[in-house]
């Protein structure tokens, strides 16, 4: 069960606290199968890469005290610091990160429906970060979203149904017949063109177009992919599911 911080961010009033049922028990499920995944590391330094609002850290305080959550949003991690001053939680810019003290220095580190969003060279940066960040016995743990096969179908018709009675909904990206069947029947090599939207904060991709096949097998180029999981339902292999999850391990050093 995830427990929701007192004053809610904007993640848990869209997605968590969704007045659409469905969408709030797919992403419930991603916070309570996220927190199972770090369970075992509980009171070890946790690390959550892209915290968004800060509602995970808030989900496994009890189990993190002191965690740590990273982001690029100055004014976002400023909002989390108020809203979680109250707990041991703490925020820092990912700039903040660089110096050497903090190679090797956390247990667990998630990223969580953040690289799906990344342009270019962006993506290997992260990584690399990521590899850097986690300690060498340590686990990284890292979802992004099933915007391929079956899934992509139901996906599109929730998410325009949300547009209609969610204001953040309204941008519902759309797909020419060719893009649509070239996802439904995507491999780990299928690609489209994926829009970059502009902000603050510089560019930013949406959904479209994102293939976690293939993000797999760029994440294997800089960590070992031990596991590949999905929620909210695990059994199908990822073809009637929302999330992809890769539990991975810093690769062997050479």
């Amino acid at each position: 069960m995830v427990e929701q911080s007192q004053q809610a961010g904007h993640y848990e009033t869209k997605q968590l606290a969704s007045r659409i049922p469905l969408l709030s028990w797919s992403h419930r499920a991603r916070f309570a199968l996220a927190r199972r995944l770090v369970a075992p590391y509980a009171g070890r330094r946790l690390l959550d890469y892209g915290c968004g609002d800060g509602a995970f850290l808030s989900a496994v305080r009890d189990l993190f005290p002191d965690a740590v959550g990273t982001g690029t949003d100055a004014n976002e991690l400023a909002d989390c610091r108020k809203r979680y001053a109250a707990t041991g939680l703490r925020f820092v810019l990912t700039a903040e990160l660089a110096p050497v003290e903090h190679a090797g220095a956390y247990d667990v580190v998630t990223c969580m429906e953040v690289l799906e969003h990344c342009v270019g060279g962006v993506v290997d940066a992260v990584l690399a970060e990521l590899a850097r960040l986690v300690s060498p016995s340590g686990l990284v743990v890292i979802s992004v979203p099933i915007e391929i096969g079956p899934s992509l179908i139901a996906k599109q018709i929730i998410r325009k149904i949300a547009g209609l009675r969610i204001y953040d909904y309204k941008l519902n990206e759309r797909y020419s017949v060719g893009e649509l069947w070239r996802m439904l029947t995507a491999r780990e090599t299928t690609a489209i063109e994926r829009p970059v939207y502009l902000s603050a904060g510089g560019g930013f991709h949406g959904h479209k177009g994102f293939n976690w096949r293939a993000m797999r097998r760029r994440i294997r180029q800089t960590l070992a992919v031990q596991r590949t999981m999905f929620s909210p339902l695990g059994f199908p292999g990822g073809f009637a599911s929302s999330q992809a999850w890769f539990l991975c391990r810093r690769l062997p050093q050479a």
